[in-house]
């Protein structure tokens, strides 16, 4: 399936630093609640993501990543998630976080 270019540009993908990350014991699989900061214009949103298997809440404090914010939240058991952050598979199917390879400021949109 081809989309148009304005297609893609409804799709509104920024980086945020992650400022709070804590275990979802409550989730159905493994995943941990993120509190990512997008930047002065969006805000802080939630997500829950299921990482657990290359990060831990401790070490994604600081991280830049990318996600997708204009999604409609999304009730995921008693956590509303409010963006997706992205991420691709390793070699074994388990998520490795998309991140700049460059320092970038946060809120910026990807294009």
């Amino acid at each position: 399936m081809t989309i148009s270019f304005d297609d893609f540009l409804k799709v509104d993908i920024r980086v945020g630093q992650i400022v709070q990350a804590e275990p979802f014991p409550e989730a159905r699989k493994p995943a941990l609640k993120l509190w990512v900061d997008y930047g002065p214009d969006i805000g802080v949103k939630k997500s829950s993501a299921q990482i657990t298997v290359h990060y831990t809440p401790d070490a994604l404090i600081g991280r830049k990543v990318l996600g997708v914010v204009n999604f409609p939240p999304r009730q995921i058991g008693p956590f509303m998630s409010e963006a997706l952050v992205l991420g691709l598979p390793d070699e074994a199917g388990e998520v490795v976080l998309i991140t700049p390879d460059k320092d970038v400021p946060i809120g910026g949109r990807m294009f």
